[in-house]
């Protein structure tokens, strides 16, 4: 099993636990259930900069990034810098996230925020919604395509915006479809953790013009955001960067000011 596969059968016995302890019609009455979500795809469209920040504590390519800074400055801080998104992972057991980080992103900013987990149930979109986000993440290589369809029409029910993240030309070919808004090509190869740019040059050529395009992964330069834009790139994903410095809003306001020179 590689670590993606690992990633999933975890994640299959922990939404069957969360189903259990929480009924959908709880999450349906959380109060952030009927607020009004904000379009992230809309943003970055309008944006010269389209930065989504995000809020990371380790992964499985980095063990341990930063444990010491809190949501509410990391989020604070990201809006202060004027990033166009703020992306929050939820994972817990590989990447030390949890929903509460959501919780307290939302209430710490106004920030189009992205629930960053390995969704493989109509639950968990749910759950992003009762817990403050407006954007989900969809990974085709977990994915069918019938799932993609059910889980971002779903999603789109509920004013999600959907960010569906692929890796290569099959993934990207099997998954296009009008319920989705933005394209999110992963520059790391989940198998063996490698990263090239490349991988985003080589699928916008053949990525559909109305979909919002996003690069992520192994982005931590300026350079490297100038370089993909002229291939019609709009937002940029950048998660390590800003939560491995003391200051991850500093961090950030930084890089867009020099992103803007």
């Amino acid at each position: 099993m590689n670590i993606l596969d690992k990633i999933v059968a975890d994640k299959r016995i922990e939404v069957t636990l969360r189903k259990q302890l929480i009924p959908v019609s709880q999450l349906e009455q959380s109060v952030l259930f009927e607020r009004p979500t904000i379009s992230l795809a809309s943003k970055l469209k309008n944006s010269t900069t389209g930065i989504i920040a995000e809020h990371k504590r380790r992964s499985p390519s980095k063990s341990v990034i930063n444990q010491n800074l809190n949501v509410f400055d990391v989020a604070k801080g990201y809006e202060n810098a004027g990033v166009c998104g703020m992306s929050v992972l939820t994972d817990s057991k590989y990447f030390g996230g949890s929903l509460d980080d959501l919780l307290i992103a939302r209430a710490s900013c106004n920030l189009p925020l992205l629930r960053k987990e390995f969704i493989i149930d109509e639950y968990q979109i749910l759950e992003a919604k009762a817990y403050g986000a407006d954007v989900i993440l969809l990974i085709a290589a977990i994915l069918t395509k019938e799932e993609i369809k059910q889980f971002s029409e779903f999603a789109k029910s509920l004013n999600l915006d959907v960010l569906l993240e692929v890796h290569n030309e099959e993934e990207l070919h099997n998954s296009m479809m009008p319920s989705l808004d933005m394209f999110g090509v992963n520059n790391r190869n989940l198998k063996t953790f490698d990263v090239s740019l490349d991988t985003s040059k080589t699928l916008s050529q053949i990525m559909p013009n109305e979909f919002v395009k996003v690069s992520e992964s192994g982005i931590s330069s300026v350079d490297a955001i100038k370089e993909l834009q002229p291939f019609g790139y709009k937002g940029f994903l950048i998660g390590e960067n800003f939560m491995k410095t003391d200051d991850a809003g500093k961090s950030a306001a930084k890089f867009i000011k020099d992103l803007k020179l």
